[in-house]
């Protein structure tokens, strides 16, 4: 396979995965996603900026959440994001520890 169709294919996995959690799974909460994988919307938002970025393209946090979730990201939260519970905040403070031992962040 060339480079060109390669990144074409993960471009095209990336949309999926995009419009699946901003459009079939909009229940999933940003931080079930964050206690079970480790990633979020955010996550993939911060991505897509560092990205950006790294390829001389100014975007701010703000600017790749909106390009992200199609809206500004106030909007998803006001429409989409619920109070996280006591359960999940415990689980989230868990991953991220986790996460960031793993990482070596």
């Amino acid at each position: 396979m060339d480079d060109q169709t390669r990144i074409e294919l993960e471009a095209a996995a990336f949309r999926t995965l995009r419009d699946h959690l901003m459009k079939q799974r909009r229940d999933v909460q940003n931080i079930d996603l964050m206690n079970l994988a480790g990633f979020c919307r955010n996550c993939l938002s911060r991505w897509y900026q560092e990205a950006a970025n790294a390829r001389d393209i100014p975007m701010s946090k703000d600017e790749a959440r909106e390009i992200f979730y199609g809206m500004p990201y106030e909007t998803w939260k006001t429409d989409h994001q619920t109070p996280a519970t006591d359960e999940q905040a415990a689980d989230f403070r868990k991953s991220h520890d986790e996460n960031v031992r793993s990482s070596g962040d």
